[in-house]
């Protein structure tokens, strides 16, 4: 373990935030969450009520239509946005830290995702100045249109427990910059730096009500969101379970929704790559990212070669302490996830497939461990190359020709990210063009910036976050046409 860090002597007390306040909520029940790494208890919240959530509701409903904020202009937005950004970079390492201890990722992870929050919140800030509308003026003389782009309304937001920070800062800065208010219900097991967040938004002086964080259960707070005729809209990150749930939830108000869902995705390998610098790429899967890949489509010619490179690489990962700064992959969610994923390797196996490295718990036996594993001669009906397993196990899947490696890539209900390795810039384009993701990436893997939007294809989501389209999917369109001569009267 790294001297510089230690594990708390007792769990840090964490308070849920409505109209401004922090508050233990109507029921006064805590939560408490253990470290997967290291199997203490290290952080506590209340567990919210329905009546939690209705009152976050009204706060959020009555900030949108009467308070301040949907009413300033996008510069005094910006302004409260910049400080909020300054502050999250000042508090980067002690965000990192309730992060790494909740979710058991590593420190140096933990801390970098932090920064990268503070550029999405940075660029979401600079970006609410350019939200605007536009004017038709080719109507004729007689007619000027005005497109006007406002603020869509109250924004329900419900994130996932792998990264509980970073996706909330893809996606509440650009609520906020459009004008809206929110409520976030964070993941019932990683809440504590979605809590932290409400100290920094009060310090940079954000009006009540603009955002409350509701901790608890999904079926109870998540639901209540989900169901209330009082928000307009609701952005979901989870599994593709998760959105079915939600979907159908919407029909009975027809809400809005924005959901970043499964993933089952490919890195594509051609013969031609530096197979190399793809080996170091393709053995970057900690598992518990949904954009991670988690199927090596390789071309056959090379297969045996790159399979040896690869689990090489693999096996020299460095497992183990997320405290410590040399860790290179923490610690699965918790008992319940680490044995789930040790159950899609023990079918594979059953139905054929060959560990090459990994398979099984490692390290600490107080913490949730698991080796990176590398499995072949996986049988193409089994869950390993079907379903989202969100652990650090990759299936290789040997193609012949070009045709084959794309219909392989794009043969599952998921469309969420592909990596491509080869030197071809041709066959690198053809690749990009005809796989089926929402994010590309050609000979690297993971790479983001918060100027690009994100999202997916076919079941892994709807609409897009980031960039100037994150803005936008938090707005509403309104056309007027202006009359500018007299009317010719329809009753003479």
């Amino acid at each position: 373990m790294n001297n510089a860090i230690t594990l708390p002597t007792a769990p840090r007390r964490f308070r849920m935030f409505i109209g401004g306040q922090f508050t233990d909520g109507a029921a006064g029940e805590l939560s408490t969450r253990h470290s997967p790494g290291h199997g203490v208890p290290v952080a506590q919240w209340p567990i919210g009520t329905a009546d939690d959530a209705e009152h976050a509701i009204r706060e959020a409903r009555q900030a949108f239509d009467h308070g301040p904020w949907p009413r300033m202009s996008a510069g005094e937005r910006a302004v409260v946005l910049f400080k909020i950004a300054d502050l999250i970079a000042a508090n980067a390492d002690e965000l990192g830290l309730i992060e790494s201890l909740e979710t058991g990722k590593p420190i140096t992870q933990a801390v970098g995702e932090i920064d990268g929050a503070v550029d999405v919140w940075r660029f979401a800030a600079g970006a609410a100045r350019v939200m605007k509308g536009d004017a038709h003026n080719n109507l004729g003389e007689r007619v000027l249109a005005v497109v006007l782009r406002e603020p869509l309304g109250v924004v329900g937001v419900i994130t996932p427990w792998n990264f509980p920070f970073f996706i909330l800062a893809e996606r509440l800065p650009f609520i906020l910059a459009a004008g809206c208010t929110a409520i976030v219900k964070p993941a019932e097991a990683t809440s504590g730096s979605t809590l932290w967040l409400c100290e920094l938004l009060a310090q940079a002086g954000l009006p009540p009500g603009v955002v409350n964080v509701v901790t608890g259960r999904g079926a109870v707070v998540g639901q209540r969101l989900l169901d209330s005729d009082s928000i307009d809209m609701v952005s979901v990150t989870g599994s593709t379970e998760t959105g079915r749930k939600a979907i159908a939830a919407s029909a009975g108000n027809i809400k809005k929704l924005g959901l970043e869902l499964g993933g089952k995705n490919p890195h594509i390998v051609f013969a031609d790559a530096d197979l190399d610098d793809a080996a170091d790429g393709v053995a970057f899967n900690a598992g518990q990212c949904c954009v991670g890949g988690s199927r090596l489509v390789v071309e056959r010619s090379v297969a045996e070669v790159f399979t040896a490179k690869l689990a090489e690489e693999m096996c020299r990962i460095r497992v183990g302490d997320p405290l410590d700064a040399r860790t290179q992959v923490g610690a699965l969610f918790d008992k319940g996830h680490m044995e789930k994923v040790l159950g899609y390797v023990e079918e594979g196996v059953r139905m054929g497939a060959t560990v090459v490295c990994g398979g099984g718990r490692t390290g600490d036996e107080r913490g949730y461990f698991m080796q990176p594993t590398l499995m072949t001669g996986v049988h193409p009906d089994t869950p390993l190359l079907r379903e989202e397993i969100f652990g650090p196990v990759l299936a290789v899947v040997p193609f012949d020709t070009f045709e084959d490696a794309i219909a392989i890539a794009n043969d599952s209900i998921f469309g969420l990210s592909a990596s491509i390795w080869t030197k071809d810039l041709s066959k690198a384009l053809r690749a990009m063009c005809q796989v089926q993701a929402g994010r590309v990436w050609i000979n690297t893997t993971m790479d983001n910036g918060p100027e690009t939007p994100l999202g997916g294809m076919k079941q892994s989501d709807l609409g897009r976050e980031a960039g100037l389209a994150g803005i936008e999917e938090y707005t509403e369109v309104k056309t007027a046409h202006i009359n500018l001569l007299p009317r010719a009267r329809w009753i003479a």
